[in-house]
C-alpha cells in the first residue's frame, strides 16, 4: 500500500500544511517490488560519483578579546557566542565525521572581521556560520533571527548591521581592509549594502532552516530571516549566515542564554538545520554532471511531489523512493526520482511510477534546475 500526497490544481503536488494522502489500493506486492527495483536500478546507474559534498564548515564565534560585544546585566556576548559555537562544532564533529569543522576562534581572543572571512576563504569552506547575541534599548524584545548579506530593507536591520560592523574601529588600520567603509556613516553603509552576495539563494535557504529549528526545537520566538550589509558576511566566498541567537537586553532571554541547557538547545537547533541543509544541497547536486555539451548536461526524471518547505529525511516519500532528489524551483521544492540522459528511459520510468502516483510526469533538469521539457528536447535535437 503506497501513501502519496495529492497534486494541487496547478499540477504540482502540494505538501504544505497538513499532509493529505491518496491511498492506492489493489496494487500487487509483486508489481510494487518490480517498480521499486526499476527505480533503484535507474538511480544507481545515473547518480554521478563526483556529486557535490559539503565537506568544510567554518563556525565563527562573534566578538572576543578586547571586543565584548553586546552587554547584558551579567553577561558578555563574546562568552556566550563562544560557548554556543563550540557546542555546535562538537555536534557536527560527533555526528558527521565526513565534515571538517574550522573555528575562527576557540578562546577569548580578538579576531578582526576581515580575518574571519579570510579564514573561511583560505580553507575553501562550503558554509560560514557566524554566531552572535543581540541587544535593544527596548528590553521587552526577545527572540532569534538569522541574517544574510543583502540589500537593507529596514532601518532596524541596518541598525543591527552597523552595530556589528562598528567593531572594525577597534582594529589597526581598518581603512586598509574594508574599501573605504566608514562605520560611523549611514551613507557608507548604504553603498556597502548594495554589494549583493553571490550565494544569496543558498544563504536564504539555510537561514530559513535555522529559524524553523529555533521555533520548533529550541522554542524561541521566531523573528525571521533578514538581509543587511554585514562585513563579516561580505568577506566570504560561500553561502554565509549571521545568527542572532537572542537578546541579552531581555532579562529572561539573558538568563536562558547563560545556561548550559539554553546554549545546547540553540547549538542543537543550528546543527539540525545544518544537517538538513547539507542533505538538501547534496541531493540536489546529484543531477549536476560534468557537461560535455549543452545536450549532454540535460537529465530527465519523474516528478512525484512538490512542497513549499523541504521534507524531513524521515518522510515516507524518502523511504519509498530511494535516492529521491529535492530541487528548488522558485518557492517550491520539487521531488524527482530517476536521473537519465534518455527521455525515452524517463518515460518508461514514468509509466512505472504512475502505477502508484497517477499524476507523476517527466521533467528535464539542467545544471541542477528544472527547465521546460520542450526546451530540453529542442536542445537535444540540435
Amino acid at each position: 500500500m503506497a501513501k502519496l500526497t495529492k497534486f494541487s490544481n496547478n499540477n504540482t503536488r502540494s505538501l504544505h500544511g497538513k499532509s493529505c494522502f491518496l491511498i492506492k489500493r489493489g496494487i500487487s506486492v509483486f508489481l510494487i517490488a518490480v517498480s521499486l527495483h526499476t527505480f533503484m536500478s535507474l538511480n544507481a546507474q545515473t547518480i554521478p560519483e563526483n556529486s557535490y559534498k559539503l565537506k568544510r564548515v567554518v563556525i565563527d564565534a562573534g566578538h572576543g578579546g578586547k571586543d565584548p560585544g553586546a552587554l547584558g546585566r551579567r553577561s558578555y556576548e563574546k562568552n556566550i557566542t563562544l560557548a554556543i559555537a563550540l557546542k555546535l562544532g562538537k555536534y557536527i564533529e560527533q555526528n558527521m565525521p565526513d565534515v571538517k569543522v574550522i573555528y575562527t576562534r576557540k578562546t577569548d581572543e580578538f579576531i578582526e572581521l576581515y580575518q574571519r572571512g579570510d579564514i573561511a576563504n583560505k580553507n575553501h569552506a562550503d558554509l560560514f556560520i557566524s554566531v552572535h547575541c543581540n541587544s535593544n534599548p527596548n528590553k521587552a524584545i526577545r527572540g532569534a533571527e538569522t541574517y544574510v548579506m543583502g540589500l537593507h530593507t529596514d532601518e532596524k536591520n541596518m541598525a543591527v548591521a552597523m552595530k556589528e560592523n562598528a567593531v572594525i574601529s577597534l582594529e589597526n588600520d581598518y581603512t586598509l581592509h574594508y574599501e573605504g567603509y566608514d562605520p560611523n556613516s549611514v551613507e557608507s553603509f548604504i553603498l556597502f549594502s548594495l554589494m549583493q552576495n553571490t550565494y544569496l539563494e543558498q544563504s536564504l535557504e539555510f537561514a530559513s532552516l535555522i529559524q524553523d529549528q529555533f521555533r520548533t526545537r529550541a522554542h524561541r520566538p521566531d523573528r525571521g530571516v533578514r538581509q543587511a550589509g554585514f562585513i563579516v558576511l561580505w568577506r566570504t566566498t560561500m553561502p554565509s549566515v549571521l545568527v542572532e541567537t537572542g537578546y541579552l537586553s531581555n532579562a529572561t532571554e539573558e538568563k536562558y542564554l547563560l545556561t548550559g541547557e539554553g546554549q545546547s538547545l540553540i547549538a542543537s537547533a543550528i546543527y539540525r538545520a545544518f544537517r538538513e541543509y547539507k542533505s538538501m544541497i547534496e541531493s540536489r547536486s546529484a543531477f549536476s554532471l560534468e557537461p560535455v555539451s549543452p545536450a549532454d548536461s540535460i537529465r530527465f526524471g519523474v516528478q512525484i511531489a512538490s512542497s513549499r518547505k523541504p521534507l524531513a529525511k524521515d518522510h515516507p516519500l524518502y523511504k519509498k523512493y530511494k535516492n529521491l532528489m529535492a530541487i528548488r524551483d522558485g518557492k517550491w521544492y520539487k521531488y524527482v526520482t530517476g536521473s537519465s540522459n534518455s527521455y525515452e528511459e524517463a518515460k518508461k520510468l514514468k509509466h512505472q511510477v504512475t502505477l502508484s502516483v497517477k499524476d507523476a510526469f517527466v521533467v528535464a533538469i539542467k545544471n541542477g534546475k528544472i527547465i521546460p521539457l520542450k526546451t530540453a528536447l529542442s536542445e537535444i535535437k540540435q
